[in-house]
Parts: C-alpha cells; structure tokens; sequence
C-alpha cells in the first residue's frame, strides 16, 4: 500500500488561488449585502465587509477604484457591488477584490437604530438636563470590560492628570447577546452605591456596528437616563455614535478623552491658584501702599511736624486774656477810686472816717472778691492749656526724639523705611536738640525671619 503524500500549506494555498484564478464564475461576482466593519482610510485601499442574515465575506477596493465613488460609504448601509473573488495565500482567506459599489437601502441594525432612536427622542429622553460634573472628583465608577484597553487607558489618564481621584470598575460583557443584561446589571449596582460616586464613564472600544450594538439596547439607554450622577460615554471610536452617547450628560470619543472630562488637569489648577494667590498679594500691597501714603501724610501734619506752633497760638489767647483782664481790674480800681473820692467830698466831716474806712472795707472785699475770680478764671486756662499740652505731647515725635531717636526728612517727606533711601542721598536727622545733615553711605535693609 502506497503512503500519502503531504503536502505544505503554503502549496495548498498555491493550487486554491490557480482554482479561484481560472474559474470564470469568480471573476465577475455580483453581490448585495450590507456594510460591516467599516472604517475610512484617507488616500488608501478600503478593507471591510459584506454580510447578510447568514454569512460574511472579506471587501478589498484599492485606491484608485474607491476614489472614483460618488457616495461616502457608511457602516450599516446596503449595497450592490461588482468584483472578484480572490484567495489571499498568506492567510488562506478569501475575499472580493470590488472595482464597483452603488447604495441599495439601509441594513437592518440602522433601521432599527434609527427607529429607537425616534421613538426615545420622541419621549424627550435626549433632552434630559445635563448634569454638571464635579470639578475635584473623588471616586470614579468604570462600567467596561474587565480585560479591554479602555480601563488602562482611564487609569493611566486619571493617575497622570489627577492621581487623587480613585478609579473603581465594575465589570461587564460589552458585546454579545447577553451584553446588555451585563450593563444594566452594572448600571443598577452603580446606582446602588450612587452615593460613594461623582462620575460614571461607561464604554468600550472600537468595533464594528453589531459590535457596539448593546449600547443601542433600550434598556440599557432608559438605564443610563435613571442614572442618578453625571454620566460620560465613551463608545468606540469618534465617527460611532450610539443611543447611549446621546442620553448621557457627557459623551468622550475615546476613553481616554472619557478620563480627561471626568477629570481636572492638576498641574493647570496649580497654575490657577498661583495666578490668584499673585492677584491676591497684588491687591494685598496696594492696600498696604495707599494705607503707607496715609500715614505719610499724618506724619507731615502741621501738628506733628511743627507742635510748638500751636503752643504759640495759645499762648497768644492766653496773653491776649490776661492783658484784657488787666485792664479790666485797672478801670474797675479806676471806677471805685473815683466813686471814693465822690463819696468823700459828699460825705460830712463828721462821718468821713467812718465812710472811708467802710468803702475801704469794701474795696478790699472787691479787690479781693476780684483776684480770686481772676485766679479761678487763669487756673482753668491753665488747666485746658495743660491738657492740650499734654495730649500733643503724648503724640509729639519730639517727645519720641527726647529719649534718643531720630527723625530722618528726605526734602519733605519722612523717612520710615529704607526702601525710601538711594545711596548718595542726603538726609536731614532731627535730634532733640537740632539738626544733622547726612550722605547715605550704605544702605542695608533687614528682612522679617
């Protein structure tokens, strides 16, 4: 008995393609089916697929054909092409080499799509309020796979932005039948726990129209609307847009875009709050500065700069007073005197020593009811005096200078820091007991610890 024999892959695929190349049934197939896996690739050959109820098969259409469409081709979308079928050795797959492709309707995953989509915007459930995302989230809740690229992406975005946030995933199927019983049994233990979240990112990555279509599912979409925090979607890639993306708050393009809306960029809020603590220190010395300009001008008053000068003021009111004072005690002596000698003229002889000696009498009790006036009268000027004295003594600088300082004048201004000196300049030193001129030789300023 003869042993078989073997032969490589790499023949077999050989004799498939020479069978696939001489068939003249497979070099002009017309078919209909429905877009699949569609993804544009500028200025390139388009790799997608046709598919019906059943079956699938492999689309190639090089550049030079696809340029020469009048329509965009869309995911979901029917048609009708022309091409080849071809064997592709390397991977002994087989596909259709189209050169022409004309619409034919809408699939049936569109139609319904389009039909949802209707009847829930019908029922307001696209025009729900947006809620607002919190600025400094503390804990985030991931509805995704367990194994996808999406929950790395959302960590390292996160931990990279706002490592402060903390991540936390609830795992889910998101493709397949039993997707959308997996999400809404995530989205109801999230609600559960609602209140130990600020945020929910739900999504997946990128994939084909039957791929994303549990996020299309009804309940899923009524889920994420009853959801009660802000919800961001992130499904597939920016050209998909599904129910879900439309019903929640936020919708990302990638999940990466997801992290970065649920998520504030520290470094731009550090930045943030030294712009204001800048405004805050600006505000701070201006108030400092006009509050330094009024206390300059207190310090240049007239009362402070020159006291003695209302010391002279009063002592003229006083010196005024006793002069006035005088003279009236003078003409009442005047008056008395002559009213005496009226008196004694009138007076007969043998009752003159008895007037005399009693207008004498009382004119002593005049005289003296009269000084003691006066002196009460100048001992209340002296005891006002002596309280303004003393009260513009308590603020006087001369005072302040009696016990050794010094008060240092720029032209007309007082100095009172050494920011207000320049090296060379000449300075006025008020001691008590008169004036210096000096040269700033060096200048050296202290700092507060």
């Amino acid at each position: 008995m003869n042993s078989p024999e073997y032969i490589t892959v790499s023949l077999l695929n050989q004799y498939l393609n020479r069978k696939f190349e001489y068939d003249p049934y497979l070099h002009h197939v017309f078919l209909s089916g429905e877009i699949s896996n569609f993804r544009e690739r500028p200025n390139s050959h388009q790799y997608f697929s046709l598919k019906d109820e059943h079956s699938k098969i492999k689309v190639v259409m090089f550049k030079s054909a696809y340029q020469k469409l009048k329509f965009r081709p869309e995911e979901g979308m029917k048609v009708l092409v022309r091409g080849k079928v071809t064997l592709y050795q390397p991977s002994g797959e087989y596909q259709i080499n189209i050169d022409k492709m004309e619409p034919d309707g809408v699939g049936s995953l569109y139609q319904a799509y389009e039909q949802l989509k209707g009847k829930l915007a019908a029922e307001g459930l696209f025009d729900l309020p947006t809620r607002a995302l919190p600025h400094f989230p503390q804990r985030i809740a991931v509805i995704t796979s367990r194994s996808g690229a999406v929950i790395r992406d959302i960590i390292t975005t996160a931990n990279r932005r706002y490592p402060q946030a903390e991540i936390v995933l609830y795992p889910a199927v998101v493709q397949g039948d039993q997707a959308k019983y997996s999400l809404v049994d995530a989205l109801k233990r999230v609600q559960r726990d609602v209140a130990n979240y600020d945020v929910l990112i739900i999504g997946r990555g990128g994939g084909s129209i039957e791929d994303l279509w549990p996020f299309n599912e009804e309940v899923v979409v009524r889920q994420i609307a009853e959801m009660k925090l802000p919800v961001i979607s992130s499904v597939g890639h920016e050209t998909d847009t599904t129910l879900s993306d439309l019903v929640a708050d936020y919708r990302a393009a990638t999940p990466t875009a997801a992290a970065e809306l649920a998520t504030p960029k520290l470094v731009d809020e550090l930045v943030s709050l030294k712009k204001q603590q800048q405004l805050l220190f600006s505000r701070i010395n201006v108030v400092l500065r006009l509050k330094r300009e009024g206390l300059e001008r207190v310090n240049s008053n007239i009362v402070l700069t020159q006291p003695n000068r209302l010391f002279d003021q009063r002592t003229q009111q006083v010196d005024l007073l006793q002069q006035r004072l005088l003279k009236a005690i003078t003409k009442r002596n005047s008056d008395l005197a002559h009213r005496t000698v009226l008196l004694k003229e009138r007076l007969n002889k043998r009752l003159l020593q008895q007037n005399i000696a009693n207008l004498t009498n009382q004119n002593t009790f005049l005289l003296q009811s009269l000084f003691a006036k006066m002196k009460a009268v100048l001992n209340n000027k002296k005891n006002g005096l002596g309280l303004a004295a003393n009260k513009l003594d308590a603020i006087s600088p001369l005072k302040i200078i009696g016990r050794g300082y010094v008060l240092a004048n720029k032209g007309d201004r007082t100095i009172i820091s050494v920011t207000q000196v320049k090296q060379n300049d000449l300075l006025e030193l008020n001691f008590k007991d008169g004036i210096v001129t000096a040269e700033a030789i060096k200048i050296e300023e202290r700092r507060n610890e």
